[in-house]
Protein backbone atom coordinates (compact mmCIF):
# COMPACT_ATOMS: atom_id res chain seq x y z
CA UNK A 1 0.00 0.00 0.00
CA UNK A 2 1.01 3.36 -1.03
CA UNK A 3 1.92 5.36 2.12
CA UNK A 4 0.65 8.56 0.59
CA UNK A 5 -3.19 6.82 1.41
CA UNK A 6 -2.16 7.29 4.99
CA UNK A 7 -3.38 10.27 6.90
CA UNK A 8 -0.91 9.65 9.65
CA UNK A 9 2.63 7.33 9.94
CA UNK A 10 4.76 6.87 12.46
CA UNK A 11 8.06 4.71 11.83
CA UNK A 12 6.11 1.56 12.08
CA UNK A 13 2.52 2.25 11.45
CA UNK A 14 0.06 3.76 9.30
CA UNK A 15 -3.03 5.30 10.46
CA UNK A 16 -5.98 5.26 7.61
CA UNK A 17 -9.26 5.22 7.16
CA UNK A 18 -11.32 2.24 6.70
CA UNK A 19 -11.46 -0.37 3.65
CA UNK A 20 -14.44 -2.75 2.85
CA UNK A 21 -10.76 -5.65 3.04
CA UNK A 22 -10.55 -4.56 7.09
CA UNK A 23 -13.54 -6.13 8.05
CA UNK A 24 -12.14 -9.95 8.14
CA UNK A 25 -9.42 -9.07 10.46
CA UNK A 26 -11.30 -6.39 12.28
CA UNK A 27 -13.64 -8.91 12.90
CA UNK A 28 -11.37 -11.70 14.09
CA UNK A 29 -9.80 -8.75 16.56
CA UNK A 30 -13.60 -8.30 17.99
CA UNK A 31 -14.19 -12.03 18.33
CA UNK A 32 -11.18 -12.46 20.60
CA UNK A 33 -11.62 -13.09 23.83
CA UNK A 34 -8.33 -11.87 25.36
CA UNK A 35 -8.90 -8.76 23.22
CA UNK A 36 -12.53 -8.42 24.61
CA UNK A 37 -11.43 -9.48 28.10
CA UNK A 38 -12.51 -5.60 29.42
CA UNK A 39 -15.43 -5.97 27.85
CA UNK A 40 -18.81 -6.98 27.99
CA UNK A 41 -18.20 -9.51 25.58
CA UNK A 42 -16.80 -9.91 22.18
CA UNK A 43 -18.41 -8.80 19.00
CA UNK A 44 -19.85 -10.17 15.81
CA UNK A 45 -19.00 -9.63 12.43
CA UNK A 46 -22.18 -7.67 12.03
CA UNK A 47 -21.47 -5.33 14.89
CA UNK A 48 -18.01 -4.78 13.82
CA UNK A 49 -19.08 -4.02 10.57
CA UNK A 50 -21.39 -1.42 12.02
CA UNK A 51 -18.71 0.06 13.73
CA UNK A 52 -16.56 0.26 10.34
CA UNK A 53 -19.78 2.34 9.57
CA UNK A 54 -19.71 4.74 11.80
CA UNK A 55 -16.32 5.16 11.66
CA UNK A 56 -16.02 6.03 8.09
CA UNK A 57 -19.23 8.62 8.87
CA UNK A 58 -16.80 9.97 11.74
CA UNK A 59 -13.78 10.64 9.47
CA UNK A 60 -15.69 12.15 6.46
CA UNK A 61 -17.61 15.10 9.34
CA UNK A 62 -14.81 15.78 11.78
CA UNK A 63 -11.60 14.53 9.70
CA UNK A 64 -11.04 11.60 12.97
CA UNK A 65 -11.98 8.24 13.67
CA UNK A 66 -10.67 5.55 15.61
CA UNK A 67 -8.16 5.02 12.60
CA UNK A 68 -7.57 1.36 10.83
CA UNK A 69 -4.24 0.39 11.65
CA UNK A 70 -1.24 -1.21 9.07
CA UNK A 71 1.95 -2.21 10.44
CA UNK A 72 4.26 -1.20 7.79
CA UNK A 73 6.73 -3.72 7.79
CA UNK A 74 4.01 -6.32 6.79
CA UNK A 75 1.51 -4.29 5.52
CA UNK A 76 -0.75 -6.86 7.85
CA UNK A 77 -4.01 -4.41 9.18
CA UNK A 78 -3.77 -5.36 13.02
CA UNK A 79 -6.53 -2.79 14.72
CA UNK A 80 -7.25 0.60 15.29
CA UNK A 81 -5.72 3.76 17.10
CA UNK A 82 -7.42 6.94 17.21
CA UNK A 83 -10.02 9.39 18.06
CA UNK A 84 -13.37 9.30 18.77
CA UNK A 85 -16.50 11.56 19.88
CA UNK A 86 -17.82 10.24 23.17
CA UNK A 87 -21.55 11.16 23.92
CA UNK A 88 -22.55 8.81 26.28
CA UNK A 89 -24.46 10.40 29.56
CA UNK A 90 -21.19 11.44 31.84
CA UNK A 91 -20.22 14.81 33.37
CA UNK A 92 -17.13 14.75 30.78
CA UNK A 93 -19.35 13.96 27.80
CA UNK A 94 -19.20 15.09 25.57
CA UNK A 95 -15.42 14.50 24.77
CA UNK A 96 -12.78 13.99 22.47
CA UNK A 97 -11.83 10.04 23.63
CA UNK A 98 -8.34 8.73 22.36
CA UNK A 99 -8.41 4.77 22.22
CA UNK A 100 -6.56 1.46 20.79
CA UNK A 101 -7.43 -1.88 20.48
CA UNK A 102 -5.04 -4.27 18.58
CA UNK A 103 -5.01 -7.75 17.48
CA UNK A 104 -2.68 -9.64 20.18
CA UNK A 105 0.38 -10.34 17.72
CA UNK A 106 0.99 -6.49 17.93
CA UNK A 107 1.00 -6.46 21.94
CA UNK A 108 3.61 -5.88 23.96
CA UNK A 109 5.61 -3.92 21.51
CA UNK A 110 4.77 -0.32 21.63
CA UNK A 111 2.72 -0.29 18.62
CA UNK A 112 -0.32 1.60 20.65
CA UNK A 113 1.97 4.33 22.41
CA UNK A 114 2.80 4.99 19.08
CA UNK A 115 0.54 4.95 17.39
CA UNK A 116 -1.67 6.88 20.08
CA UNK A 117 1.49 9.77 20.02
CA UNK A 118 1.17 10.59 16.34
CA UNK A 119 -2.83 10.77 16.98
CA UNK A 120 -2.19 13.24 19.78
CA UNK A 121 0.19 15.26 17.77
CA UNK A 122 -2.81 15.50 14.91
CA UNK A 123 -5.31 16.33 17.75
CA UNK A 124 -3.52 19.42 18.85
CA UNK A 125 -1.49 20.54 15.54
CA UNK A 126 -4.37 19.73 13.03
CA UNK A 127 -7.71 19.57 14.74
CA UNK A 128 -6.08 22.10 17.01
CA UNK A 129 -8.45 20.27 19.86
CA UNK A 130 -7.50 21.94 23.22
CA UNK A 131 -8.26 18.10 25.42
CA UNK A 132 -8.51 14.43 24.67
CA UNK A 133 -9.46 11.68 27.37
CA UNK A 134 -9.08 8.74 27.59
CA UNK A 135 -10.72 5.90 29.71
CA UNK A 136 -10.92 1.48 30.80
CA UNK A 137 -12.02 -0.40 33.36
CA UNK A 138 -9.62 -0.15 36.52
CA UNK A 139 -8.82 -3.48 35.54
CA UNK A 140 -7.18 -2.96 32.54
CA UNK A 141 -4.11 -2.08 33.22
CA UNK A 142 -2.14 -2.38 30.32
CA UNK A 143 -4.54 0.44 28.32
CA UNK A 144 -3.74 2.32 31.66
CA UNK A 145 -0.45 2.09 31.20
CA UNK A 146 -0.38 3.50 27.86
CA UNK A 147 -2.34 6.21 29.25
CA UNK A 148 0.47 6.94 31.57
CA UNK A 149 3.35 6.33 28.82
CA UNK A 150 1.18 9.42 27.16
CA UNK A 151 1.58 11.66 29.33
CA UNK A 152 -1.79 11.50 30.63
CA UNK A 153 -3.20 12.60 33.81
CA UNK A 154 -5.11 10.39 36.22
CA UNK A 155 -8.32 12.53 36.66
CA UNK A 156 -10.06 10.31 38.84
CA UNK A 157 -12.97 7.41 38.03
CA UNK A 158 -16.29 7.14 36.43
CA UNK A 159 -18.80 4.67 36.99
CA UNK A 160 -19.56 3.82 32.89
CA UNK A 161 -23.31 4.04 31.90
CA UNK A 162 -22.67 1.27 29.59
CA UNK A 163 -21.08 -0.93 31.94
CA UNK A 164 -24.13 -0.92 34.27
CA UNK A 165 -25.12 -4.53 33.89
CA UNK A 166 -21.04 -5.58 34.16
CA UNK A 167 -20.25 -4.27 38.25
CA UNK A 168 -16.72 -5.85 37.40
CA UNK A 169 -15.84 -3.34 34.30
CA UNK A 170 -18.40 -0.47 35.54
CA UNK A 171 -15.73 1.72 37.42
CA UNK A 172 -13.36 2.79 34.67
CA UNK A 173 -10.66 5.24 34.60
CA UNK A 174 -10.42 8.66 32.96
CA UNK A 175 -7.39 10.30 32.18
CA UNK A 176 -6.70 13.69 30.23
CA UNK A 177 -4.25 15.24 28.44
CA UNK A 178 -4.09 19.43 27.13
CA UNK A 179 -2.85 20.89 23.90
CA UNK A 180 0.60 21.60 24.43
CA UNK A 181 1.40 25.30 26.04
CA UNK A 182 4.03 27.31 23.76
Amino acid sequence: MSTSSYILQTPRLGLRGWRDSDLAPMAAINADPSVMEFFPSTQTEAQTLDFIHRMEVELAEKNFCYFAVDRLETGEMIGFIGLHLQTFEAAFTPCIDIGWRLHPSAWGQGFATEGARACLDYAFTQLKLEQVVSMAPLLNERSIHVMGKLGMHKVGTFLHPGLKANPVLEECALYEIGKPRG
